[in-house]
This record gives C-alpha cells, structure tokens and sequence, in this order.
C-alpha cells in the first residue's frame, strides 16, 4: 500500500532557475535558498530532515492501524495481521494448557435392565454455553488474531444455530421410538436458521408427522400425509380393577333368601392385557376373580369363589391389515430422520457460508480502516508544513483553511470507518461464540487472510457446475425423501377404502367353588360337589370343565365412504403438488447456479477495473507529488489527488470483498462449501473440530 509523505529535502532549484531570465532568476533563487533553509531549521537537525515530529493536536490512530513513517518512501509497513501472519511462521506460541471441548452428546433414555425407569421422566445434560478452548488460544496482546480456517472452526465448535439444531437428531430419534408404539410422527423442525445477532430468518420445517397440521387461507388446515386407518397401539397394555363392597338389602319377600335382611360382601378382582401387532392382530385376555359371602340360609357353599379367563383373538383381513398401513408411522419417521441429518448439513453449509461472508466484509472494514487512518495522517502532515508556510508567508492562509477542512473530512472518515469496522468485529464475534464475554465484546479482531484462495469453480463450465449442485446440494435429497413419503402414503391410505372384516376367536374358561354353608337349612341340597378350595376352583378354569369358545366375524360396510374416498383424492393430488414442488426447486437450483456463475464474473471483472482505476489514481498521485516537489503543484493539488487515490483503494478493497463474497456464495449453491473449506460433518456433530478445516 502507497504511504502518503511529502518529502522536502531535496532542491528543486536548479530546474527552476533554468527557465526565468537572469534577474527574476537570481530573486527567485534567494527566496528558494531561505524558504529551504528555513524549512530545515523548522524539521529538525540535519540528517532528520526527512522524517515529521508528530503534531499535537493530531488524533491517534487505532491500535490495528498504526500511522506510516513519513519519511518519502513508497513501500508500506506491514500491517498487524501481516506481522501476526509472520509470527505464526518463525514460532510456534505456547499457549497455556485448557481444559478439552466436551463434545456434544445426547443419549436415549433406555431402560430394559431396570422396569421402573419407564415410568420415571427422563432428562437431558446440561447445556454447556462455555466458549471452545480455540478461542482463548487465538488471543495475544489483548487482540482476537483469526484466519479463515479459524473463524470457520470457532463457529462449528460455538456457533448456536448450529447448537441449536445438534438437537434435533435425539428429537429424530425420540420420534422413531414413539412411532413403534403404534404413535404418529410429530415430525422434526428442520428450519434453518441464521443469526447475527441483529435479526433471525429461519426456513419452513422439513420433517412431517403423522397428523400435522399448517395455517391455511380459510382455517387450520389437515394434511393428508400419514392417513389411513387407525393404527393400534403396539404396547402391551395391563389394566387391573379391585374393589370390596358391603351390601345391605331389605327383601320384601323373604321366602327367596331366607332372610329378611340380606347382607352380602363382595370382593372382586379384574386384569385384563392387551396387545398389537403391526399385521393387524390384536391379542385380548381378562381374568377376573370373585369371593361372595352373605348370611342367607339358602346358599349351600359360602363364602363363594368365582374365577374366569378369557381369550380373545382378533385379524383384520381388509382395512387394517398388513404392516404397510399400521407401521406406516414408523417409515415416516425413520425418513424425518434422514431428512434431519441432511438438513443439519444445510445448516452448517448455511453458516459457514454466512461466516465466510462477515469474515469478508470484517477485512474489507479493516483494510479501510487503515487506509482511511493513513489518509488523516497525510492529509495531517500537508496541515503541519502549510501552516509552516504560512507562518513564513511563502503561501496564502487560505491554503491552511483548505487544509484544514480536508483533515476534518478525513476525521469523519476516519470515525465512520472505524465503527463500521467495530460493527464487524461484533459481527463476527457473535458468530464465533456462545456467550457474550465482556473481555471478548471489547477485543479488537485482526484477520489474518487478507485474500481468499482461487476458487475452481470460476472456470467450470456451466453444465459442470449445475450437475455437481444436483448431486451435491442436500435440499435436492431432501426433496426426494419427501416425495418417497408422499409416495408412500398414497398406498398407505387405500387400505382406509376398503370395509371392515375382522375374524375373531373366543375362549373362556370358568371356575366356581366355595366350601359348604354350615348355616345351610335346604337339607340334601347343601350338598355340593364343587371344591371347596382356591387351588381346585382356579384348576377347573384350565381343565375345559365349564368353558365358552366362540369363532365369528364382524363385516362394516359404508355404504357411501364419501370421507374416505375425498381423504384419498386429497392424497393424490397433494402428491400431484410436492411433484410440481420438486421441478420447482431443480429449477430453482439452476437459476441459483447461473446467476451464483454470473455474480462470479461480474465481480472478477469489477475487481479487474477497479484495480486499474487504482494504479492509474496511484500514478496520478506520484505525479503529482514530483510536480509539487517542483514547484508546478500545489499542496492542495496534491491532496485533491490523494483523496481520489483514497477513494479508488477504498472501491477497489469493496470490489475485492465482493469477489470473494462470490467465490463463497457459488460453492454454497454447488453445494460445495463444506467439501472446499475442509468442514467434516462428523466434527460438526459432535461440535469439537478435530480434523481442521
């Protein structure tokens, strides 16, 4: 970068002197003779004429962007990430030993070693909002130093997007195991999203559930995806009812019970299991258990045992049948699973490419910034020698007013650009890390990568690169795993048209007993055969002493099955819609691919102008200079010229950014970001990066 220096040592006399007759010569070489001496006298002693003492009321450059010598030489320092870059090269810095970054892990709940855990709630880790040790590694000297493979790492290590979507694979997972109990999918929100910290947008979620639901024109509308029959549920179910009454009757005739006050207590026992299967059979059993006394005399056993079991088995052979209808919840949610891992990597393609974007335009505020910091500088020091002038009365005072009004311009510049720059370094830093830290909020960021890497894509033909985004871009896979679940459901949803014919089978087997009623006054017929016991009343409900069986079959028919039959047109014309959806978004990756290619030009070709524009404003500048050392120019010329120098670097820094804004953006719609930039999808998982971008 050009430094801005007037340099007043050497003697333009001799030039001059050459043109003029003898007389105005000989007058003009005394004034030229005095004006340089007194200009020597006034910079310092000999030897250090080249080199300005830094004036008082001259405001001090930011700590990134330390002013240039003025001593007329036209190479420029290096700056303070070139310097760091420099560093990193001759040694390695120790860094103090930190503790490593937990990876992010999330367990399903399991509990088949232990049968009360299903009943107990379930709870997930804490979250860990603790910034990644990396980041403390890449501070020195109070300064956050980040190349782009850095900012890159610290955001897959602390981003909170992607934090945030980490989350949704044990949701996937949750969905699955509720969809094995015969549940529908409640589906999983896989809307991307992108924060700064200055606003949210998120994308629409991409999982379906069994029975969800959207915000329509008219009203809450039902979506068709997962209809069909009911599915049953395919856990085991057991049920247990006891009770113990005491009963008091007053009969009114008394030649039935014997008694004209009956009491009776009672105390019954009733469990019933059931279970289904995903082929449609459902499994019913019940037993139920009774003991009965009371003070009639006519009982010839009491107290009385009761006991029955039954089994019912059930089969549906049209509607209901088979495992394509009832675990038609379960496809869907093992697809929502699929889905969500390539929708988490449309996340992280997502912010890597938002980072690599704020990191492009933190250069571009840093780079100008520094230019804007060297412009004050010289625009300062052509102030300090005109009023130097002034006060020799060798040039008018108005000259110092221009001066003057120039350097004010540069301060505002100068402001302007700074806090843009700290509008960027808060940017990044909200990207970078989980939590604010005061220490960090304040902490100057010095990019290291000044210039991005050439990007293949630029020279791909355009075919190349529109097939390699159709292969690559995971929205197209996720496209066609929904299509697949739309697919699906068309067949799933037949079954709801057909009858109902369901085959069943009943057995029931009963036992009754007690022992004989002492209080009995019937004679002969308080005999009784019956055991007398438990163990020989609950045999005879096994031994086919006293049992039921019954085989039938129950038909329904809807005569009409108007709701099922609109239910499956529905299905097929809103997998009519996700087909036309589908086009839309290869169209719509094709389009992205084009004018992501066009973009690319277009900002190779700024880049190339801008560049030029500059060399020519450099060139003009130096001319300029030599013309003022002569005499020809004057110092307001020069800075007239300067600023124009200025204002062509300054475009020329914003025509950079954007084309490495465009290398960016047409690796994201090739799909290409995380394969270029070395992001493993693994390490973003797990959110600790340990193979390094």
């Amino acid at each position: 970068m050009t430094q801005f220096a007037v340099d007043s040592s050497q003697d333009p006399g001799k030039a001059f002197c050459a043109r003029v007759s003898p007389r105005t010569r000989l007058l003009a070489c005394v004034a030229i003779v005095l004006l340089q001496a007194n200009l020597a006298f006034a910079q310092g002693p000999a030897g250090q004429a080249g080199q300005q003492q830094a004036p008082t009321n001259q405001p001090a450059p930011a700590p990134e962007a330390p002013a240039p010598p003025a001593n007329g030489t036209t190479a420029a320092p290096p700056t303070l990430a070139q310097q760091a870059q420099q560093a990193q090269q001759q040694a390695v810095v120790p860094q103090p030993a930190t503790a490593p970054q937990r990876p992010f892990h999330v367990e399903m709940p399991r509990g088949h070693h232990n049968p009360l855990a299903a009943y107990r709630p379930s709870t997930a880790p804490e979250l860990d909002l603790s910034n990644s040790p990396r980041l403390e590694n890449l501070i020195r000297d109070g300064k956050l130093y980040i190349s782009l493979k850095d900012a890159i790492a610290l955001a897959i290590e602390n981003n909170l997007d992607i934090a945030y979507f980490r989350y949704n694979f044990p949701i996937a997972q949750t969905d699955i195991e509720r969809t094995k109990s015969g549940a529908f999918a409640n589906g999983v929100n896989t809307g991307i999203s992108q924060s700064t910290g200055f606003g949210t947008s998120s994308g629409g979620g991409g999982g379906g559930g069994g029975a969800g639901s959207s915000a329509g024109a008219g009203g809450i509308v039902q979506s068709t995806l997962g209809q069909g029959t009911t599915v049953p549920s395919f856990d085991p179910f057991l049920t247990f009812n006891g009770y113990v009454d005491h009963t008091t009757t007053q009969e009114v005739n008394q030649f039935q019970v014997g008694t004209q006050t009956l009491k009776t207590n009672t105390i019954q026992g009733l469990a019933n299991f059931s279970q289904s299967f995903p082929l449609g059979t459902n499994i019913f059993a019940q037993y139920q258990g009774e003991r009965q006394t009371n003070n009639s005399p006519y009982s010839s056993i009491n107290p009385t045992l009761y006991s029955s079991f039954a089994v019912e088995i059930t089969q549906p052979f049209l509607a209901g049948f088979g495992t394509a209808t009832n675990e038609r919840y379960i496809k869907i949610a093992k697809r929502n699973a699929q889905i969500t891992d390539l929708a988490f990597k449309q996340q992280v393609i997502a912010t890597v490419t938002q980072v690599e974007t704020v990191y492009w335009d933190l250069v571009n505020a840093y780079e100008d910034e520094q230019l804007k910091s060297r412009s004050l500088a010289f625009a300062q020091q052509t102030l300090d020698i005109d009023q130097k002038q002034v006060a020799l009365n060798a040039i008018p005072a108005l000259q110092v007013t221009t001066d003057e009004s120039l350097v004010a311009t540069s301060e505002g510049d100068l402001t302007v650009s700074r806090s843009t720059l700290r509008l960027n370094e808060l940017t990044i830093k909200n990207l970078l890390t989980k939590t604010d830290d005061p220490t960090i909020d304040e902490m100057p960021v010095i990019p290291l990568d000044l210039k991005g890497e050439p990007d293949p894509n630029a020279s791909k033909p355009i075919d190349t690169l529109i097939d390699e985004a159709e292969k690559n871009r995971p929205e197209v896979a996720i496209y066609q795993l929904a299509a697949d679940i739309q697919k699906q459901s068309l067949k799933d949803i037949n079954s709801e048209l057909l009858p109902s014919l369901n085959a069943f089978g009943l057995y029931v087997g009963n036992g009754t007993g007690g022992p004989e009623n002492p209080f009995c006054t019937l004679g002969a017929e308080c005999k009784s055969d019956l055991p007398t016991g438990f163990p020989g009343m609950f045999q005879n409900i096994f031994n086919y002493s006293a049992p039921e069986y019954k085989v039938g079959v129950t038909l329904a028919i809807n005569l009409r099955n108007r709701q099922q039959k609109a239910d499956q047109f529905r299905a097929v014309l809103d997998y009519r819609k996700s087909q036309i959806q589908f086009e839309q978004q290869q169209k719509g990756i094709r389009f992205d691919v084009r004018n992501s290619q066009f973009a690319l030009q277009q900002a190779q070709a700024r880049v190339d102008a801008t560049q030029k524009a500059r060399d020519l404003a450099q060139h003009t500048f130096d001319i300029t200079e030599q013309e003022q050392k002569l005499g020809a120019k004057s110092s307001y010329d020069v800075l007239v010229v300067q600023n124009q120098l200025v204002i062509a670097e300054s475009t020329l820094f914003a025509a950079q950014t954007q084309f490495e804004k465009a290398k960016v953006d047409i690796d994201r719609a090739t799909g290409e970001t995380l394969e270029r930039t070395g992001v493993s999808i693994d390490d973003a998982k797990t959110g600790v990066v340990t193979h390094g971008p």
